[in-house]
């Protein structure tokens, strides 16, 4: 089976393998978790690693309107900006979270000279495949 979604507005491909492909610069995503919630029918919960190289950045993007998500920031630091609130830099263990209907207009790695990762666990229907969607800003 080969399943696409989009996350952190870049193409990403599930192969029958299992191998992921997708064609964004600056940022490595790859899809970590994906069950069906067993007391939940119909949801889901999966979970989106998003790498950073130095200085690399995502689109603005919004995710499905069934989607609950919780980003935390594993290493580095990221820069991110929800809707209209303030550009916030987030580092290293801490987290924000993302409302069905969001826009993420933000996300980025904060440094230029050092990697960023970030793990967004997702709570969404189980039938989504497009897990984020470029919005432009």
């Amino acid at each position: 089976m080969i399943k696409t979604i989009l996350c952190s507005a870049a193409t990403v491909t599930i192969l029958a393998s299992g191998a992921l492909a997708h064609d964004t610069i600056g940022e490595n995503v790859k899809l970590v978790y994906d069950q069906p919630l067993p007391n939940v029918p119909g949801k889901s919960m999966r979970a989106v690693l998003v790498e950073y190289e130095p200085g690399g950045t995502s689109s603005a993007h919004t995710h499905p309107k069934s989607a609950f998500i919780y980003a935390t920031v594993l290493e580095g630091a990221i820069r991110s900006k929800v809707n209209d609130g303030p550009v916030t830099t987030y580092h290293a263990g801490q987290g924000f979270s993302e409302f069905p209907g969001d826009r993420h207009g933000v996300s980025e790695n904060a440094s230029a000279t050092e990697p960023a990762k970030l793990l967004a666990v997702f709570v969404v229907d189980t039938d989504e495949k497009d897990l984020t969607t470029p919005s432009g800003e």
